[in-house]
């Protein structure tokens, strides 16, 4: 069972955000966001935190409680526990994206790098470890919200200032029509895939720290830094010809990666050869 810090939110109460003042629909103009967690003071927490920042929240304690909501007034985003009772997060995930796209950030207290892709391939867009600052959880929801709207705004969110399109390997990137492609085969990327990809074909032949990569592609200036490890693996698992020795996005050993649209072949560390799989934690003030 999850618990909460009473610092919560660097100076902000646990108790404060979870007697926050609802707005009306009116006033929040930010979204709907559905938060899924059996843990109520947890709820409450993130809920006060994500009202005061203009969005109207709804909560469920379980799966089925969650699907019903999501069913009754569609979220335009789901915060989603991975330990919940009966469906876990995953199967949750799975049948809320099989109902039609929704971004999904699912927060997890397992430190085990496989769960956090195993959520990915079930179509979450991001993940945040507990404990974790509200603050930053606000940060993130705002983060995949705008990045999922300007996807979906398609051509006609793109008409002031259309970007080219990106190549590079044979790999292809339309930033307008959101559309990869990889040897004219099409490519599965999330949002965050797609972003830090087209970010790599930017800049070939660069090396990107991490801290770089999350505040460039992420837009953070903080927050666990093992999210980028775990999207560039799973960008290498779509894009690389051998995801176990990658010759396209490389391991930059103590820097972080580079994208060498050579592919020529030479010694590819991976992240667990680098030893760059550390966590980096947000600091003071968590939900845990």
């Amino acid at each position: 069972m999850s618990s909460v810090d009473p610092g919560a939110g660097a100076g902000a109460s646990a108790g404060e955000g979870a007697g926050a003042e609802p707005r009306s629909e009116a006033d929040a103009p930010a979204g709907r966001v559905l938060v899924v967690d059996d843990d109520p003071t947890v709820s409450e927490v993130v809920a006060g935190y994500l009202h005061r920042a203009g969005f109207t929240v709804e909560t469920a304690a379980d799966g089925p409680e969650a699907l019903a909501r999501a069913q009754r007034a569609r979220p335009d985003l789901v915060v989603l526990d991975l330990m919940l009772p009966g469906w876990d997060g995953f199967e949750v995930c799975r049948r809320l994206r099989a109902a039609g796209p929704v971004p999904v950030i699912m927060l997890t207290a397992r430190g085990d790098e496989d769960d956090r892709i195993a959520g990915l391939e079930q179509g979450a867009d991001d993940y945040v470890t507990k404990p974790f600052s509200p603050r930053e959880l606000v940060l993130r929801v705002a983060s995949v919200l705008r990045r999922s709207r300007a996807a979906s705004a398609g051509p006609a969110g793109a008409a002031a200032g259309r970007e080219r399109r990106l190549t590079g390997a044979g790999l292809a990137l339309d930033p307008a029509t959101h559309r990869a492609t990889k040897d004219g085969a099409e490519l599965q990327l999330t949002l965050r895939e797609f972003d830090l990809l087209a970010h790599f074909l930017r800049h070939p032949g660069r090396a990107h720290g991490r801290e770089e990569l999350m505040r460039e592609v992420w837009g953070w200036d903080f927050g666990d830094l093992s999210t980028v490890t775990v999207h560039v693996r799973r960008l290498r698992a779509k894009v690389e010809d051998d995801p176990g020795r990658p010759r396209l996005i490389r391991t930059v050993w103590g820097v972080g990666y580079r994208f060498d649209p050579s592919g020529a072949d030479a010694d590819a560390r991976t992240d667990a050869d680098a030893g760059t799989g550390a966590d980096g934690r947000g600091g003071s003030g968590e939900v845990a």
